[in-house]
């Protein structure tokens, strides 16, 4: 299996507010919201990838924190990967910083790890299976 986009998840001050454009313009389903990270997600199809909406749960969280320092905007691009310790393995291997050196879990129950943006030319990278 290819690697592909999983999701881009767009920090947002109110996943309300932002997915009336996704849900009123472009027509897709909102999902119910889930809380993880210190963030309220919700998610919208767009068939293989999806978009998250992230919201804070509180300032002191990363969403809250990058919202705080950029604005509302893409906070990170999320790549599925065949096999996730495999791709961390081939991290460490390479010199790339993790933020998580083992998997953990993310939204709707998936293993997660992030890759530091100073390794990543700026941008947050995670990873899924």
């Amino acid at each position: 299996m290819q690697p592909t986009i999983a999701h881009i998840g767009i920090a947002v001050a109110s996943v309300d507010a932002a997915a009336a454009f996704y849900r009123d313009v472009l027509g897709l389903h909102v999902s119910e919201p889930e809380l993880a990270d210190g963030a309220r997600i919700v998610h919208l199809d767009f068939g293989p990838s999806a978009v998250e909406l992230l919201e804070p749960l509180a300032d002191d969280s990363p969403i809250g924190k990058f919202l705080a320092r950029r604005g509302p905007g893409i906070h990170h691009v999320c790549y599925r990967v065949p096999d996730l310790d495999a791709a961390l393995a081939a991290c460490r291997a390479q010199g790339y910083t993790l933020i998580d050196e083992t998997p953990r879990t993310g939204a709707g129950g998936c293993r997660i790890a992030f890759v530091h943006p100073k390794a990543t030319n700026g941008i947050l990278i995670e990873l899924t299976e």
